[in-house]
């Protein structure tokens, strides 16, 4: 494991920050932000190791996979990148069953096959009925928030002291109800 919060936060929040990088101009690229970072770490270290190849877990079906691939090719093109899950055409439950069968360790079941990423920007989950627009998530899928039946019917507010487009140490942060 790499503690690189640092030079994430640094490197590639804040610069998402000031140039108010939006996906669908909605909300922040969180996800998209971390896999350049990745794709730099992993052929750090494949170089540090002397590996010919680094390997990931990513589908064929999503952007991550894109993101590595191409993240890695960019900045050591003589280093292969092997996807077993997308090079074996496997799906979700048997990419579950396959983690379930080698003690590898993944909260997502058949049953509740979110896939949930999350980094010091924001946090995303996919999968399953999220997959569809036209369904409500679950009431399960709420872990750090609540659905909005279930919020309370007050806003709160949160006010941030920005100087030259980072937000600032100086002033601590204010949440206050509504006036």
């Amino acid at each position: 494991m790499l503690d690189v919060q640092e030079e994430f936060a640094r490197d590639y929040i804040l610069p998402a920050l000031q140039a108010h990088a939006l996906y669908e101009d909605q909300y922040p690229l969180a996800t998209a932000l971390g896999r350049p970072l990745i794709a730099r770490k992993l052929v750090e270290i494949a170089r540090q190791e002397g590996a010919t190849a680094i390997a990931h877990g990513c589908t064929g079906k999503g952007n991550d996979q894109v993101r590595l691939d191409v993240g890695v090719r960019a900045l050591d093109p003589g280093l292969a990148v092997i996807a077993p899950a997308r090079l074996w055409g496997m799906t979700r439950a048997d990419e579950i069953e396959y983690a379930r069968a080698r003690g590898i360790g993944v909260p997502a079941t058949v049953e509740s096959p979110y896939s949930t990423d999350a980094n010091l920007w924001g946090r995303s989950i996919e999968c399953g009925v999220l997959e569809d627009p036209w369904i409500e998530p679950p009431e399960d899928i709420f872990t750090l928030t609540k659905s909005p039946a279930a919020a309370p019917d007050t806003a709160a507010y949160l006010e941030l002291t920005f100087e030259a487009g980072v937000p600032s140490r100086s002033t601590a942060c204010r949440c206050r109800s509504p006036s």
